[in-house]
């Protein structure tokens, strides 16, 4: 028979789990089930019985399972109690303004996981697992509570050598000189124009279209035509010298950046503070 000090360590090892009273329980109903005793007392002490050191090694191995089972588990809790947070916005406004400025936010608060998902489309809170969204309208959002961060304007710009070829652009009619590069529903440039005094802006609404800004402003760089950008998305391209103001002749809108997400639902403390970080970073303008 085994000596007393691997009942001993059988014994600890339970013990590391449950009370002294809720091993002996167990231990009870063991012997009860297997119909013989498990440990036996002699002057030096509990020693294994032929049936406990048959036992002991299987037991032993399940015992040492569980415990690296609750060593992953608590992994897992410390990993779900980082506080994570879904954002939803167009990709233009992400990488132009979002995604520069987003480093900032995780060096003031490293504890929470920010992931972004660029995307135009509409999106349903719940059945996305969507925290919050950045959108560009009016302000106008029925059931969801908003915030509005920033306003825009609409800048014609053109690549350098482009304007080099000329001819000089002057006034906003001398736009209607060089190819026009759309939006998706080729209404900007006939807005602006007529919003800038240009009554009948002829073939306004021509020239390649874009669903995104992003693909305007490369398709601009490219010198294939002027386009009319947000003046927070063709900032960076700007002052790097890649895009030019055409004209300066912005065209202020009633559109401007909001930030939307469910009025329903009890705001998570990350939210919060990611709301007050966009409205700092909003007001200070540049990159």
């Amino acid at each position: 028979m085994a000596a007393f000090p691997a009942a001993t360590r059988w014994r600890k090892d339970r013990e590391q789990a449950l009370t002294p009273g809720a091993v002996s329980q167990q231990l009870k109903q063991l012997e009860e089930r297997i119909g013989a005793p498990l440990f036996i007392r002699t002057r030096q002490g509990m020693q294994l019985t032929e049936a406990g050191e048959q036992v002991y090694p299987a037991l032993l191995q399940a015992f040492e399972q569980i415990e690296r089972s609750l060593g992953s588990l608590g992994s897992l809790e410390a990993r779900n109690a980082r506080q994570t947070l879904t954002v939803s916005t167009t990709p233009s406004f992400a990488a132009s303004w979002l995604v520069p400025r987003l480093g900032r936010f995780t060096e003031r608060h490293p504890d929470i996981d920010v992931r972004v998902e660029a995307s135009s489309d509409l999106i349903h809170f719940q059945r996305d697992r969507v925290d919050v969204a950045i959108r560009h309208g009016l302000g106008d959002y029925p059931g969801l509570a908003c915030q509005r961060l920033m306003a825009s304007v609409l800048v014609p710009v053109a690549s350098p050598a482009l304007l080099a070829r000329g001819p000089l652009i002057q006034e906003p009619a001398d736009c209607l000189a060089f190819p026009l590069l759309q939006n998706s529903n080729r209404a900007d440039w006939v807005l602006w124009l007529k919003a800038l005094g240009v009554s009948e802006p002829t073939h306004a609404d021509r020239g390649p279209a874009f669903n995104d800004e992003l693909l305007l402003i490369r398709a601009a760089e490219a010198g294939q035509g002027l386009a009319l950008i947000r003046d927070v998305h063709a900032r960076a391209e700007i002052d790097a010298g890649r895009l030019v103001l055409a004209l300066d002749q912005p065209w202020p809108s009633d559109f401007a950046y909001y930030l939307v997400w469910p009025a329903s639902v009890q705001e998570k403390p990350a939210m919060t503070l990611f709301r007050e970080w966009l409205e700092q970073e909003a007001s200070y303008g540049e990159v």
